[in-house]
């Protein structure tokens, strides 16, 4: 099994405590003090060092200590330390949280800007992926807090992960162990189908809750079905089908009867001569607008793609205009470099040459031999003058360059004059064209003659208006009779439409209650598929009360104090999954005190040191509730409340520690 012991654990201005060392050396031991003097403290900083976490799970929580008015001091290093012991090899681990300031340009203090927080393995620094990977490497974090503190089982899992964590331990109970061992509970398998019982309820509680709404709303629909009904007293529906069979014979011979008298033959015979009249004016007007309506098309055809190349040379012209810009600008940006060169020439060629002739030696301070003395000064006159030298040599390379490029830009402007007039030209030349065209359109147009001064044409109009003429006192005779016949067809037509409606009641009638057998046939199949869910979910209620009696007993068999309540009976008779601890029938969370609280929790620890393989340090909070702690392998660390030590005491061996 593998064994973690707690050698040391150090702080330095952690949550209020300045300097404090707990030397635990890998034996039980108990730290006293007064309320806020820091116990829990000391617990919070070890999950801190591993988790960046307190001993409560959060992460969120501040280590900054604080000056009396309750704001954070600055300029602090907040550091924990740790030495363990595991499996006999030594580890040390420390980190160090500080604060960041940095001194912004233009500012003459520095601001705060965040903190940093340093890691070191033995002493070595690294990165944050190291540490957490080194710690991982040592143990799992849920696995440690679950080893390290008896409350944190009970008061930070949630109920779910316990009830997780107790199967890991105990080893979970097949289904078809659970099946085997009740005969009522044979035909579940067939009736979930590969399925797991949870998701099954699910899908019962769904369904369940589907047929229920449905069930609601069949008996309004019904309800609201035979308050549509029509009423159809009275009414004989072969004698309704017989009249309006009758009228739609009586409507059709009137129709045709019309029909008739409209296409007579003498009318039949003029529409005809009509049509042919106006295939002779479309004739007519097609020769009349051949010849100069082509010339038309050709010419405005022409203006238009004229008007395209006086667009395209603009085009262009606005682009020379934007290069010419572009080299007047880099031009004058040139002249002003040239400007600046000229001043820094003057100024490297008037500079003279100064030197300080030290004549004594630095080491002895003798004087110096003249040949000396001169022979420095001679070697840093060379030195300047080769200096100057190069300095306006550099000078003078980059203002030929500039004046180089200066020219470049010169020249090019002047081919871009000679373009822009040349361009200027050509659009002259178009657009007087254009003007040209443009006045030829306007005489071509003007001389086009109107078809309705074409005399053949104006001919043919008014043989078409005779004959239209003629058909319309044909149709004045036969309009009479005409119309009497479809205002007696109008008559017809209305009385068909009121027997028609008797009628329609009967097809409402027939439709609504084929609706409310349907709907009752419905609600009949949804009540028996109801029943079958209940039979369901009740097998189901039966095989999780039957896998957690087992389990139950299962699990409590690992545990020497502790017992877990896996499931709790509803008030419909139902199951509810739950995980409860309880000790001697007392729920941990209500009733139990704080001694038991403490010694199940130990109880807990032994049983998944056990089966995790790992013993670690535990840190048990609120000791002096605990006359006395059952056995454990594990080291522990007690933090009790003493009202007389008001700073934090360690004993260990019979040997006393203070705070310093």
């Amino acid at each position: 099994m593998k064994t973690i012991k707690l050698l040391e654990l150090n702080l330095k201005n952690f949550k209020g405590i300045k300097n404090f060392s707990l030397q635990a050396n890998g034996e039980n031991v108990s730290a006293y003090g007064d309320n806020a003097t820091g116990k829990t403290t000391l617990f919070d900083a070890f999950v801190w060092i591993l988790f960046d976490k307190d001993s409560q799970n959060k992460k969120d929580f501040s280590i900054k200590s604080l000056d009396f008015g309750g704001k954070e001091l600055h300029g602090l290093d907040h550091e924990v330390e740790v030495k363990f012991l595991i499996d006999g090899r030594p580890l040390t681990l420390r980190k160090v949280y500080s604060e960041k300031w940095t001194k912004k340009r233009g500012s003459a203090n520095k601001e705060f800007t965040g903190h940093t927080t340093d890691y070191f393995v033995d002493g070595v620094p690294s990165n944050k992926k190291g540490y957490t990977d080194r710690v991982a490497s040592i143990v799992n974090e849920d696995i440690f807090k679950l080893l390290t503190s008896p409350t944190y089982f009970n008061e930070q899992l949630k109920w779910q992960d316990r009830r997780k964590t107790l199967l890991q331990v105990a080893g979970d109970v097949t289904d078809e162990e659970v099946i085997a061992s009740h005969k009522s509970l044979a035909e579940l398998p067939t009736i979930l189908e590969g399925r797991s019982i949870e998701d099954h309820r699910k899908i019962i509680t769904a369904k369940k809750k589907d047929i229920n709404e449905q069930l609601e709303k069949i008996p309004v629909r019904i309800d609201e079905i035979n308050h549509g009904l029509p009423d159809i007293n009275g009414l004989n529906k072969q004698v309704l089908e017989g009249a309006i069979n009758q009228i739609n014979k009586d409507i059709d011979e009137k129709t045709d009867l019309i029909s008739n008298i409209r296409n007579g033959n003498a009318i039949t015979q003029k529409q005809g001569e009509i049509q042919e009249i106006e295939i002779e004016l479309l004739r007519i007007k097609q020769e009349h607008e051949s010849g100069s309506k082509d010339e038309v098309y050709k010419l405005k055809a022409r203006i238009q793609e004229e008007q395209s190349n006086v667009s395209i040379l603009n085009s262009k012209l606005e682009s020379l205009k934007n290069q010419k810009r572009y080299n007047d600008d880099s031009i004058k940006r040139i002249d002003e470099n040239l400007v600046q060169l000229r001043q820094e020439w003057h100024e490297v060629n008037s500079q003279e040459f100064s030197h300080n002739d030290l004549c004594e030696c630095p080491t002895c301070g003798q004087d110096l031999p003249e040949e000396q003395v001169s022979a420095a000064r001679e070697k840093a006159l060379s030195q300047f003058n080769l200096s100057n030298a190069q300095k306006l040599e550099d000078i003078n390379q980059k203002g030929m360059q500039g004046n180089e490029e200066k020219q470049k830009y010169i020249s090019n402007n002047e081919n871009l004059a000679k373009e822009y007039e040349k361009l200027n030209g050509q659009i002259a030349e178009k657009n007087e064209l254009l003007s040209k065209l443009i006045d030829k359109l306007k005489t071509l147009e003007g001389s086009i003659i109107d078809i309705s001064e074409n005399a053949q044409y104006s001919a043919k109009l008014q043989e078409k208006s005779n004959i239209e003429k003629e058909i319309d006192k044909l149709h004045m005779s036969a309009s009479e009779s005409i119309t009497g016949i479809q205002e007696e067809i109008l008559k017809l037509k209305e009385e068909r439409d009121r027997y028609q409606q008797d009628l329609n009641k009967f097809s409402i009638v027939e439709q609504s209650n084929k609706r409310v057998e349907e709907l009752s046939q419905q609600e009949r199949k949804l009540a028996t598929e109801y029943e079958n869910l209940e039979k369901e979910l009740f097998l189901t209620e039966e095989f999780i009360r039957t896998k957690v009696n087992l389990l139950e007993e299962k699990i409590n068999s690992k545990f020497k104090y502790a017992r877990f309540k896996l499931f709790e009976e509803q008030i419909n008779g139902g199951l509810k999954e739950t995980c409860v601890t309880t000790f001697n029938g007392v729920p941990y969370d209500s009733g139990l005190n704080n001694a038991a609280r403490i010694n199940v929790g130990l109880d807990i620890i032994n049983t998944l040191s056990e089966h995790y393989g790992l013993l670690a340090p535990i840190f048990i909070d609120n000791r002096e509730a605990v006359t006395k702690l059952i056995d454990t392998k594990s080291q522990t660390i007690s933090l009790i409340v003493s009202e007389k030590d008001k700073t934090l005491r360690v004993e260990n061996n019979d040997s006393l520690m203070e705070a310093i």
